[in-house]
């Protein structure tokens, strides 16, 4: 028997760090990882906004659930669980990497489903075009190498790239999202809301000029914040682009930029 949608959501979204607030943030996150990258975002957060984190299959309390391994079906399958998530409140949507692309496809499929999409949303480490997906070979490589290969884009901690336990659970859902992001072919789809982006100065799988690649995007492209850094800067600048978003969903929120 196929379970309600509305009882498979549950298992997709962590809780809201302020049930109450008028006005959402739904967070992505990037390949390999779950929901917990995103541990200190709420403290930053303020209390009239509440933050929400999004946890795919086969990682963390959901790891023995089948993963994803193309962006088709997972966008499809996430957009029914928003549809049965969404309350009336005005949201945002912002994703890391995979996690930016699945919340672009996300945005565009609500969208075309008559459901309403989100007031802004942000898109950090990940483009349209100029983003470098490794190539299906890599995702075939023994684990040693794609330890290797996630090292390079400081993606791993050392105490984890140490423990082989840890490695053994976290990098079957490493070579899952690879192949999501491998299997996107982009039709240069429209975002039905306006969009800022983040990037690094030192991100290896970003060029430098893919930014540019959001404005024939949307119609309300609020530009790119550019950091010092590598591809997983947003540990880093945590505080500043929190900062930011949530300056810029005020703003959407009140009606202080242009309608859609």
């Amino acid at each position: 028997m196929t379970e309600p949608v509305a009882a498979v959501a549950d298992r997709w979204f962590q809780p809201e760090s302020a049930p109450d607030a008028g006005t959402r943030i739904f967070l992505l996150h990037y390949a390999g990882s779950g929901a917990s990258i995103y541990h200190d975002w709420p403290p930053l957060i303020p209390a009239d906004v509440s933050s929400q984190c999004v946890q795919l299959p086969g990682r963390q309390e959901r790891l023995g659930e089948e993963k994803f391994t193309d962006v088709r079906p997972l966008v499809d399958t996430l957009a029914d669980c928003f549809a049965a998530e969404l309350d009336g409140r005005p949201y945002a949507v912002f994703g890391h990497c995979m996690g930016a692309l699945v919340g672009y496809r996300l945005a565009v499929e609500l969208h075309e489903r008559g459901e309403r999409p989100p007031v802004l949303l942000g898109a950090s480490a990940w483009a349209p075009k100029g983003f470098r997906t490794p190539p299906p070979e890599q995702l075939q490589v023994p684990q040693s190498e794609l330890v290797d290969w996630a090292r390079g884009l400081g993606s791993l901690p050392e105490s984890i790239l140490d423990d082989t336990e840890a490695l053994s659970l976290m990098m079957p859902a490493m070579r899952a999202d690879l192949e999501v992001c491998a299997s996107y072919r982009d039709d240069d789809a429209e975002v039905p809301c306006p969009v800022v982006t983040y990037s690094a100065d030192r991100d290896p799988l970003v060029d430098p000029e893919a930014m540019a690649s959001w404005i024939p995007r949307t119609r309300s492209y609020l530009g790119n914040r550019l950091f010092r850094g590598g591809h997983f800067f947003i540990h880093e600048e945590t505080t500043s682009i929190t900062a930011d978003f949530v300056r810029l969903l005020r703003g959407r929120v009140a009606g202080a930029q242009p309608a859609f």
